[in-house]
């Protein structure tokens, strides 16, 4: 059996197109529309759109920051492996401080995970920058509690960790009360690595040409 097509540009197309036609995205404008579709191509489910929780201003909050060089910080390698460098509109810094030798110190310190730990770490960069958590609800969790203590705020959170304990809470409480910083996230179980990078991508490659 033959692909239909082994055109890189025409197989996007054809998926883009496929995904506008099947996935209401109705309730979305134009910048939020694109990173949802990026989104559905990452993971193969049209039914995503359901589940997106966006704020308003989020699409050129996010893209402001890129422009302007902000960093993107990352809650675990998968999610900084996933963006794609030549996008990054000012050569954009894309971190992970996941295995900084650090964190085992304050993870045991504080009797909590390393992707928590983490994010007190993210608090000197965080100013401005654009947050991508795909993976780690305890980092979510961590990253509002900043906040509410004060934190510099990011740009921009993209909030969409997958699993079974604290993944729906987290992200109900950003969506809930995102504490006056534009996001995305994705209700209920679902999310992942691979959504976060791909939002990224979506919210870049919009910007590509232009840093």
């Amino acid at each position: 059996m033959t692909a239909p097509t082994k055109d890189p540009a025409e197989i996007y197309r054809r998926s883009f197109a496929i995904i506008r036609a099947e996935a209401d995205l109705a309730r979305f404008d134009g910048g939020a529309e694109a990173v949802v579709v990026r989104m559905i191509h990452a993971c193969g489910m049209v039914d995503l759109a359901d589940d997106i929780r966006v704020s308003p201003e989020f699409p050129g909050a996010a893209q402001a920051a890129l422009a302007r060089g902000a960093p993107v910080i990352c809650d675990v390698e998968m999610v900084r492996h996933g963006i794609i460098p030549r996008l990054m509109p000012a050569g954009n810094e894309v971190l992970c401080l996941l295995n900084d030798p650090r964190v085992r110190d304050i993870a045991s310190r504080d009797a909590t995970t390393r992707s928590a730990a983490q994010v007190d770490l993210w608090a000197e960069r965080m100013e401005g920058a654009v947050i991508a958590i795909g993976n780690a609800p305890t980092a979510l969790f961590r990253l509002l509690e900043l906040l509410d203590q004060g934190a510099a705020k990011p740009a921009a959170i993209i909030g969409v960790p997958v699993g079974f304990v604290g993944a729906v809470e987290s992200k109900a409480e950003l969506a809930a009360s995102s504490r006056g910083v534009e996001f995305l996230t994705v209700a209920g179980r679902r999310g992942g690595s691979a959504l976060a990078s791909s939002a990224v991508n979506a919210l870049a490659g919009g910007l590509e040409g232009h840093g």
